[in-house]
């Protein structure tokens, strides 16, 4: 009798790949997810016969063992185990046999070789089967990714296009992000992300063994995607207002492009926090993990995890650098969901994930999982990075003015202002979720009150000597200090006797002079003259500044009880050479009242882009070409040279669409047409970002239907 041979195998990829809801990935491979049945039909080279002895074998990274979990040796049985891998033999024609595999729900994500040894006769052969991709699995029950809701494990791993806010929390608008999670090439990607990870160039068998824990996944990710460290990772992060050696992080429109674009030649220049976390989501949803970005707004960066948020500002209202601690306008991060196993199951749900390059963990640069419930109860002292959530999300704030003297005055303290409208994607639209109350009680409750001093009490010392228990310990700095530290008076400030405040002023787009509005209320029954100082500078979305804008004083006579608003413009001559990326202008004025009192008050304006229009001038069909166009009207005085439009979008296009727009002059309107030619039906997103030194990273966007 010859020895057995397999000659043909089928994977049968489409039913397969329907079963397991990856029949959208655009790959030559397999791929199916842990927990569920595999179906696969072997052809030999002659009938198998009882004395045949057939084995399956599976196996994973370098070095694959059964004791690291990453090799499996089936024997062919009538039965499946639930828990472990298994093939069933099913039935057989002629030289066709049926088999099924059972992958564990507990098997590494990743890349498997299969092969099937074949015993006759006490001869054996070993063929080589070709091999599946593994992932995580959101449906089935015992998967530690697993969610019961199907409308929440479409929207978070099987949707491609993303939501996400920008601007300020007075005045914020929201764009669209293609994550492309199905793209060609980019589950491939995602897999050598995890395989050019330090903790697989040290001990690559260990790695791939702990695949299967979306804990360590997910924190090898939340590294990887941030190119710090040494690793060279996916993207460069840069705050300083000047791209040159790249892009500007708002011209990105998705994550196909930088992943490619790294796999191809490294770290891709250059990235902020909502680019790290469309790029973590990406990953994220393609291995399987449901995944879904978060933007908070005032968003506390913290740095000595105090849980208090120092700011500092001259006389003027300019920020100064005497704190490393800040507010950001907003930030982006992400969170994952599965169960937290090295914790009790409270924890379970969403974990915080964050790529942006803030703060060291465990000396390297990433953040979580970080358990929401934990950071929502104020249970700081639960891995990963909890202390630092909690402040993002519910830190206490506190002003200070420097004088030219070296005296340091604490204006006032904000227990309120850290945290707000954090937000989300809702499920199946393009509208805004807030999730505040999933990171905290109602800001000034007594239960939200009571979770801060539980975490302050945590965070005491000696865990490290810059901790302090709330705003009782602000109000000590103002005490002299015999060290001679500069904090100022011994008294606290007067109180001053008179309130401020801006104006929310009228959406401004670029090109148009900016006008505020400062008002003032004097509150006692005597006249008293208030100095204002006055300071606009060009910011970047963190808060950082750019450029100084302009500086001006002014003297306010208030009557008794009397009510007096100052205006104040800031043109567009003055503004066009300042402003960055983010369209964002900082200003602050200090008030100061004959008897001392201060107040710093503050506001940030976010200027409005011009339109990009989008429109399909045809019905898009499956596999069928059409046309749509973009346009866009120059609204300033003045000419727009050397503009670049780039298009993309996934399941239309096949890459970006990259174009050079020809001059434009003052109130010029151009049309740029192009061809998409659409590979999968619904609704499908067209991303476009039409860029020049006039108007950077102007944005549009249009849902784009798919017919049969």
């Amino acid at each position: 009798m010859s020895s057995l041979q397999v000659i043909n195998y089928d994977f049968q990829k489409t039913k397969n790949a329907t079963a397991h809801r990856t029949i959208d990935y655009d790959t030559n491979d397999l791929v199916v997810r842990r927990g569920q049945p595999v179906f696969w039909v072997l052809t030999f080279n002659r009938s198998v016969q009882p004395g045949d002895d057939l084995k399956i074998i599976a196996e994973t990274g370098p070095s694959p063992s059964v004791q690291k979990n990453t090799r499996a040796e089936m024997a062919l049985s009538s039965s499946s185990s639930g828990t472990s891998w298994s093939a069933v033999r099913g039935p057989s024609s002629n030289n066709t046999m049926n088999i099924t595999i059972n992958i564990p729900v507990n098997a590494p994500i990743g890349k498997y070789k299969l092969s099937l040894q074949a015993t006759s006769g006490g001869r054996s052969n070993v063929s080589s089967l070709g091999g599946f991709i593994v992932l995580f699995n959101p449906w089935a029950s015992a998967d530690e990714v697993y969610m019961s809701n199907e409308a929440e494990r479409v929207e978070y791993v099987l949707n491609e296009t993303g939501l996400y806010w920008f601007g300020n929390v007075n005045n914020y608008g929201s764009r669209r992000w293609d994550y492309a999670q199905f793209e060609r090439d980019i589950l491939n990607i995602s897999m050598a992300v995890l395989d050019r990870s330090p903790e697989y160039r040290r001990d690559p068998a260990t790695d791939v063994s702990r695949r299967n824990d979306p804990i360590y996944v997910g924190r090898i990710l939340s590294a990887m995607v941030n190119s710090n460290d040494n690793d060279n990772g996916i993207v460069v992060g840069n705050w300083s207002g000047n791209y040159s050696g790249g892009v500007s992080p708002t011209t990105w429109n998705g994550s196909a492009a930088i992943l490619r674009q790294w796999i191809r030649s490294g770290p891709v220049k250059y990235g902020q926090c909502w680019v790290y976390a469309g790029v973590l989501c990406t990953v994220l949803r393609c291995l399987g993990i449901p995944a879904r970005l978060i933007i908070n707004f005032q968003s506390a960066h913290d740095t000595d995890e105090n849980l208090m948020i120092d700011e500092y500002y001259d006389e003027f209202g300019k920020s100064i650098n005497e704190s490393a601690d800040s507010i950001w306008n907003f930030h982006a991060w992400d969170e994952a969901y599965f169960t937290r196993k090295d914790l009790v199951s409270f924890y379970d749900g969403w974990q915080i994930l964050d790529a942006t390059p803030q703060e060291p963990s465990q000396g390297i640069f990433r953040l979580g999982p970080t358990s929401l419930k934990a950071v929502k109860e104020g249970d700081v002292d639960k891995p990963y990075d909890t202390p630092f959530v909690f402040s993002e999300v519910n830190a206490d704030q506190a002003y200070w003015v420097k004088y030219r003297d070296g005296t340091r005055r604490l204006l006032y303290s904000e227990p309120a202002g850290v945290g707000q409208l954090t937000s989300t994607k809702a499920i199946g639209s393009f509208q805004r979720r807030d999730v505040t109350d999933d990171y905290k009680y109602r800001e000034g409750s007594d239960k939200e009150r009571e979770i801060f001093s539980k975490a302050t009490n945590i965070m005491k010392p000696p865990r490290t000597m810059s901790r302090l228990a709330g705003r009782e310990s602000i109000m000590s700095r103002l005490a002299d200090d015999e060290s001679g530290s500069g904090f100022g008076a011994a008294a606290p400030p007067p109180e001053p006797e008179f309130s401020a405040s801006f104006k929310k002023v009228d959406e401004t787009q670029v090109g148009e002079d900016l006008k505020l509005s400062l008002t003032f209320k004097n509150t006692v029954e005597k006249a008293q003259k208030i100095k204002v100082n006055i300071t606009a500078n060009a910011i970047i979305y963190n808060n950082t500044p750019v450029k100084d804008i302009q500086t001006e004083s002014q003297t306010v006579t208030l009557g008794p009880k009397e009510e007096k608003s100052i205006q104040l413009t800031i043109t567009y001559s003055k503004y066009r050479l300042a402003i960055t990326p983010d369209n964002m202008i900082k200003v602050a004025a200090v008030c100061v009242d004959e008897q001392g009192g201060s107040l710093l008050v503050q506001t940030v304006v976010t200027l409005k882009n011009p339109a990009l229009l989008i429109r399909a001038i045809e019905n898009a069909r499956l596999d069928k070409t059409s046309q749509v166009d973009c346009i866009f009207t120059n609204p300033i005085q003045e000419d727009v040279p050397e503009s670049i439009l780039i298009v993309e979008g996934s399941g239309l296009m096949s890459g970006q669409l990259v174009v050079n727009v020809p001059h434009l002059k003052r109130n010029q309107r151009v049309t740029i047409e192009f061809d998409i030619s659409p590979s999968k039906k619904g609704d499908r997103s067209i991303l476009a970002d039409f860029s020049s030194k006039k108007f950077p990273n102007v944005k549009g966007f249009q849902t784009i239907p798919v017919s049969s």
